[in-house]
């Protein structure tokens, strides 16, 4: 959390690197805020994902209700496999909390879903839902595809080889 950053107005895009046993996970996020305006692109967003991680706040409880059509859209037009994490953020602020944690975790669990309350602001839980969705991801074999359309997502060894020239 850097709070000189704005909050995301449009999509922005960064990635995150995670160590996970001996493999490096980089994972590629789009953030929208869950504006409206980006629902129609959203399928571009998880074309092809492994995972998707639905944000929350925990201090508005419309934030939940919009969550739960995110999760209706992604389900409908995602990728069938795909890791979701439902994620409640602003953990910090519990004094003003609007939902409730085991609500958020009942619904979690309806739609099998990894389930974790975060505080971007304070790094509360942020690299162990990182590593709970590493935990998750279906290893992928190391065979090319066969079928010549598209391709595999492999794991990145923490290994690097380096070379000179």
């Amino acid at each position: 959390f850097d709070p000189n950053i704005n909050p995301t107005i449009g999509a922005s895009f960064m990635t995150k690197t995670v160590q996970y046993q001996n493999e490096l996970h980089k994972f590629l996020i789009w953030d929208t805020a869950g504006q409206e305006r980006f629902r129609a692109l959203a399928p571009m967003y998880y074309r092809g994902s492994a995972a998707a991680i639905i944000v929350y706040d925990i201090t508005k409880e419309e934030t939940f209700s919009t969550l739960k059509n995110w999760v209706k859209e992604l389900r409908q037009h995602g990728p069938p496999n795909i890791v979701v994490a439902i994620a409640g953020n602003k953990c910090d602020l519990n004094d003003v909390r609007e939902v409730m944690e085991k609500d958020a975790k009942d619904y979690a669990d309806s739609i099998h879903a990894i389930f974790v309350e975060t505080s971007a602001k304070n790094a509360i839980n942020i690299n162990e839902l990182f590593i709970e969705i590493s935990r998750r991801i279906p290893s992928t074999d190391t065979n090319p595809p066969t079928s010549g359309k598209g391709f595999k997502l492999r794991r990145q060894p923490s290994v690097t080889k380096r070379s000179c020239c």
